[in-house]
């Protein structure tokens, strides 16, 4: 049972500078978290390059990007930058990869988004041999790759997919070392990811799956106040199909119904419940609801000191 704390502000519409989040980093080491994770918006700031920043910043606390879009990087490119952070952290990064959704790779970057479990599986196939081995030689419908990365000092990069539907799920369990989530809610973590994620692990003869499951946190006990910032906040994923359809399998409106926020206890009870579902770690997000930070953080760092 692991928390990880969000590092970088994009998630919560907060651009910050590459600076800014690698103080993040040393802030969540020196805290007490375990992990640190970042993501990879398409309009932000280059994950790969600020991890590799964070890295000689810090000297053991564990640190992810859930998730790099397969789309716009060949995965000799993604590799080649995977291992080298790798070899900077001295072990200690972890790579999130996902498909991200249409608007996303047709819209912004003008690229085929059809077959996508077809495109993550070949990804996947050709990213593990580089990864592990060192060397690809592979031929498929996507990608016809021959190719061989060194990198001294690198060690075999942990790969977690981001994963809402059962497909993926099974693809990050059989082909990675797991899955990340976004706005999961307990019943689509039960239901749907680990059974899923589980069955591509053992049909691989893979060990116990990781279920990373990223959620917005806010210790606030105005409930208005803590409905109308999530719904503002994060209602741009209630407009996603990927994201309607995990809405629905949960039984709620949209992203202000799955939030961990409330009071303290509230808040405690909806990270446990997470857990009790399937989840190895909550990747906490915390999102300010006009009564700021403070608390929330407060609640992280003594669950993080104490799992």
């Amino acid at each position: 049972m692991r928390i990880s704390i969000l590092i970088g502000g994009e998630p919560v519409g907060a651009f910050k500078a590459p600076e800014e989040v690698v103080g993040d980093a040393v802030t969540a080491e020196e805290e007490g978290f375990a992990s640190a994770w970042c993501v990879h918006f398409s309009r932000g700031i280059d994950s790969m390059t600020m991890l590799a920043a964070a890295a000689q910043r810090t000297s053991h606390i564990e640190l992810g990007v859930g998730v790099v879009p397969t789309y716009p990087r060949h995965p000799v490119a993604l590799a080649q930058a995977a291992a080298t952070v790798q070899s900077l952290s001295g072990g200690r990064f972890v790579l999130g990869v996902g498909v991200s959704h249409r608007p996303v790779i047709e819209g912004m970057h003008g690229l085929d988004y059809s077959s996508q479990v077809g495109h993550l599986r070949e990804y996947l196939t050709v990213l593990d041999g580089l990864l592990g081995e060192g060397s690809t030689s592979f031929a498929g419908d996507h990608y016809r790759v021959e190719a061989a990365i060194t990198v001294p000092g690198t060690s075999r990069v942990p790969v977690i997919v981001g994963a809402l539907a059962p497909a993926m799920c099974r693809l990050g369990g059989e082909l990675a070392d797991g899955v990340t989530t976004w706005l999961s809610g307990p019943r689509s973590l039960e239901e749907v990811v680990l059974p899923a994620v589980t069955e591509g692990a053992e049909a691989a003869g893979k060990p116990s799956p990781r279920v990373v499951a990223g959620i917005p946190v806010a210790v606030d006990g105005d409930a208005d106040r803590v409905e109308a910032a999530a719904a503002k906040t994060f209602g741009m994923y209630g407009g996603l199909v990927n994201y309607r359809r995990m809405f629905e399998r949960e039984g709620v409106d949209g992203p202000a119904d799955v939030v961990a926020a409330g009071d303290e206890g509230t808040v405690r009870a909806r990270i446990r419940a997470l857990f009790d579902a399937g989840a190895t770690d909550v990747w906490a997000v915390p999102f300010d609801t006009g009564a700021g930070t403070g608390a929330t953080r407060d609640l992280l760092r003594d669950l993080a000191r104490a799992s």
